[in-house]
C-alpha cells in the first residue's frame, strides 16, 4: 500500500490536472460562442445567394429545349462511377469521440462505394493521419483512366479550420468545381459534423454536386448524437456558459425568401443565363464553407464536453485519493498507538 505522502503527491497531481482541464473546457466554449456567431452570420448570405438562383431559374432556360440537358456542367448528372468524397476531421485531439466518429462514418461510406473509383481530400490533421495508413497518396485520375478502382488520397487541407476564411473556402471548392466539370469525378460529398446547437448535431454525408435542387441538401447518410452523448453535451454547456438552444432564425429565413417568390418582374444589369452560370459555382462554395464553419463550432463542442467530463473525473479521483490518504493516515496511527500500548503492558 502506498504510504501518505506518495498519495498526497498524486492528488497534487491531479489537482494540478483538474485546473488545466477546467480552462481547457473554458477556452473551448468560448471558441465555440464565437464559432456559433460565424455560422450565424454566414446563413443570411447562403439563404439570399440561394433565392437568388431560384429567382433566376424561372427567367433563365438552364436546360437545353431540344435534348433537354443542362446547359451548366455543375446540373450535368451522370452514372456514379466515380466518387470524390471530402472528409472534414480537426487538427487536434482531446476532443472526445468526435474525429473517431467521423472516421468510423468515412470507413462506413466508403464501404458503400465498393467498386467505384473514389478520390479522398483530408482536411484536418487526424482524418490525414488516418486515411494515410490505410490508402495510397497519388495525383488524382485522367477522365479517361482505364485504371481499376480504387481509394487513393489527392490531396490535404492541415491547418485551414484554426483561422477559415471563406477564402480558403472558395479556392478548394473551385478545385472541386473544375475537377467536376472535367468530368474526372461524377459525384462530389462533404463529410462533416452537422451543427446546430450543444445538443443537437449530426455526422452527415452532404451530396455537393450534381446540384438536384436548389436550397435542397441531398444528405447520402446520417448518424445522430446518441441520449447519452446529448446527457453529457448538457451537463457540460450549463457549467460554461452556452446556450444548449439553436437560435431562431425564421423571421430572417423568411425575409430572405420573399425574393424568390415574390411576384416581382426583376431587371438584371446582366442577362440571367450569364447572371445563373456565374453564382451556381458560389452556391457550392457557400455550402463548402458552411460545412466548414459547422464542423469547427461541433469540435469546440466535443472538446467542452470532453474536458467537462475529464475535470469531474479528476475530482472523482481527488475524493477517492483523499479518502484512500485518511485510511492509510489513520490506520498508521492506530499502528503507534498500539505499539506503545504493547510496549507499556510489557515492562
Amino acid at each position: 500500500m502506498a504510504n501518505v505522502l506518495d498519495i498526497r503527491r498524486r492528488i497534487r497531481s491531479v489537482t494540478n490536472t483538474r485546473q488545466i482541464t477546467k480552462a481547457m473546457k473554458m477556452v473551448s466554449a468560448a471558441k465555440l460562442r464565437r464559432a456559433q456567431d460565424r455560422a450565424l452570420a454566414a446563413r443570411p448570405y447562403a439563404q439570399m445567394l440561394t433565392n437568388v438562383l431560384r429567382s433566376l431559374v424561372s427567367r433563365a432556360e438552364i436546360y437545353d429545349p431540344e435534348t433537354g440537358d443542362p446547359r451548366h456542367p455543375l446540373l450535368a448528372q451522370r452514372p456514379e462511377q466515380n466518387v470524390f468524397l471530402i472528409v472534414v476531421t480537426g487538427d487536434k485531439g482531446l476532443a472526445g469521440a468526435f474525429n473517431t466518429n467521423i472516421l468510423k462514418a468515412a470507413t462506413k461510406f466508403l464501404e458503400s462505394k465498393q467498386g467505384k473509383n473514389i478520390e479522398i481530400e483530408a482536411i484536418g490533421r487526424k482524418g490525414r493521419d488516418f486515411l494515410r495508413r490505410r490508402y495510397k497518396s497519388v495525383p488524382p485520375r485522367t477522365a479517361d483512366s482505364q485504371e481499376a478502382p480504387s481509394t487513393i488520397i489527392v490531396g490535404e487541407q492541415i491547418g485551414v479550420l484554426t483561422k477559415l476564411e471563406y477564402s480558403i473556402a472558395s479556392e478548394f471548392a473551385q478545385r472541386v468545381i473544375d475537377r467536376y466539370s472535367e468530368q474526372g469525378v461524377d459525384s462530389v460529398y462533404l463529410l462533416y459534423n452537422e451543427f446546430k446547437s450543444v445538443i443537437s448535431q449530426r455526422l452527415v454525408v452532404e451530396k455537393v454536386l450534381p446540384i438536384e435542387r436548389l436550397g435542397e441538401i441531398g444528405v447520402a447518410q446520417a448518424e445522430e448524437m446518441t441520449a447519452e452523448e446529448r446527457h453529457r453535451a448538457l451537463e457540460a454547456a450549463k457549467g460554461a456558459g452556452v446556450g444548449v438552444r439553436p437560435i431562431d432564425t425564421r423571421a430572417i429565413d423568411a425575409e430572405a425568401a420573399r425574393f424568390a417568390t415574390g411576384q416581382v418582374d426583376y431587371i438584371y444589369e446582366q442577362p440571367p443565363e450569364e447572371l445563373f452560370n456565374a453564382l451556381l459555382p458560389k452556391y457550392v462554395g457557400i455550402q463548402i464553407f458552411h460545412g466548414l464553419l459547422e464542423s469547427v463550432a461541433a469540435e469546440h463542442a466535443a472538446r467542452m464536453t470532453a474536458m467537462d467530463a475529464a475535470t469531474n473525473n479528476a475530482t472523482d479521483m481527488i475524493d477517492s485519493l483523499t479518502l484512500a490518504m485518511n485510511r492509510v493516515r489513520q490506520a498508521k496511527i492506530t499502528k503507534e498507538i498500539i505499539e506503545i500500548v504493547s510496549g507499556a503492558a510489557a515492562q
